[in-house]
């Protein structure tokens, strides 16, 4: 099978308008995709919360706007068009005092405190400031603000509701905690808050995989603030950009596959499938938690038991014999699996 950057990797797509675009280049290079759904978005012309911030706000202009972007801040424009209120709208926003970080991408955290200092700078005692969400609200924000005697409206331009069918979003889960997956590339903050809110009784467990075997890749820093709090380490470009985040799976992933060499022949273990000399094998997830087992403990001897506990529960010893079977058939032979008698199997590592 021909060998690309991620294959051999599975990666799970927590996106909404994206999933497709960013499962179309994954799978261009290589990987795996798993598509979860976590949250529909409701669109701008539908949204009755929206039309009523925007008539309060034509109706009393604000003196300061938070834009989180470009293309949100032409999305609520283009929504207020549809309503009758474009040109209003409009005229709200030209007398008013406009700050944003970046003209092509969402504010940042980091972006979020510089922001504040330079409004608190400025002055905005007695003044009404139109705040721009885009993914999590910033209360400190809004509470700093408000403490130095200002008015904060939320203006909210994605509005997201749960999936019709959260079944694909608590597989997931499974998948993650079991180690099933590699990698989930989240799009949004709320899509990190949607996968972590279905958990449930599973979120330890999940955010443990996440801190150590899953790799959590996020478009920019404000997509990976809420894992960041949780002391969940994120693979996210500088740029929140499609093209970026997937380039970097594609630097993370097989650097942390380990290499050995076992009867002659090099060795790379993937997520789901090994590479022997070059050549891509892939494995079921009993052979392959088998192979992961052996090569934790390269060259020593491990009893049918132990590897037991590799296996998914309610597996059996003659299950281990089944997987070590299958292992040896998709490594190419029984040269790289010895068995032990009366003690168990051990990788021939050279």
């Amino acid at each position: 099978m021909t060998l690309e950057p991620l294959s051999g990797f599975t990666v799970a797509v927590i996106a909404d308008q994206c999933r497709e675009e960013l499962a179309a280049l994954l799978e261009r290079q290589g990987a795996r995709v798993v598509l979860a759904p976590a949250l529909r978005i409701v669109p701008l012309s539908d949204d009755t919360e929206l039309r009523a911030t925007t008539m309060s706000l034509v109706e009393r202009p604000p003196d300061v706007v938070v834009a989180s972007g470009a293309m949100e801040l032409r999305g609520w424009i283009e929504a207020a068009q549809d309503w009758g209120l474009g040109q209003r709208l409009q005229a709200a926003l030209d007398g008013a005092y406009v700050v944003a970080r970046d003209p092509d991408t969402a504010i940042s955290p980091r972006q979020h405190l510089e922001i504040r200092k330079h409004l608190l700078d400025h002055g905005v005692t007695g003044k009404r400031v139109a705040v721009q969400v885009h993914g999590e609200p910033q209360p400190e924000l809004y509470a700093a603000l408000a403490e130095a005697g200002a008015e904060v409206v939320e203006v909210f331009v994605h509005r997201w509701l749960p999936p019709p069918d959260p079944t694909p979003l608590r597989r997931l889960v499974d998948l993650a905690t079991n180690r099933l997956v590699d990698a989930v590339a989240f799009a949004s903050a709320p899509a990190v808050g949607a996968l972590l809110s279905v958990a449930g009784a599973e979120l330890p467990t999940l955010l443990s995989a996440l801190r150590t075997d899953v790799v959590a890749a996020c478009m920019g820093q404000h997509t990976a603030a809420p894992l960041l709090r949780r002391g969940v380490p994120v693979v996210a470009p500088r740029r929140p950009k499609l093209g970026a985040l997937v380039r970097d799976l594609v630097d993370e992933l097989p650097r942390r596959a380990p290499t050995l060499r076992v009867a002659g022949q090099e060795v790379t273990l993937r997520g789901h499938a090994a590479v022997v000399d070059g050549a891509l094998r892939p494995l079921a997830p009993a052979p392959m938690a088998v192979l992961r087992a052996l090569a934790a403990a390269p060259g020593r001897v491990l009893s049918r038991a132990a590897l037991l506990t590799a296996l998914p529960r309610g597996a059996d010893e003659h299950a281990v014999e089944m997987a070590v079977a299958r292992l040896r058939a998709a490594l190419g032979g029984s040269a790289y699996v010895q068995t032990v008698v009366k003690r168990g199997y051990r990788l021939r590592v050279d």
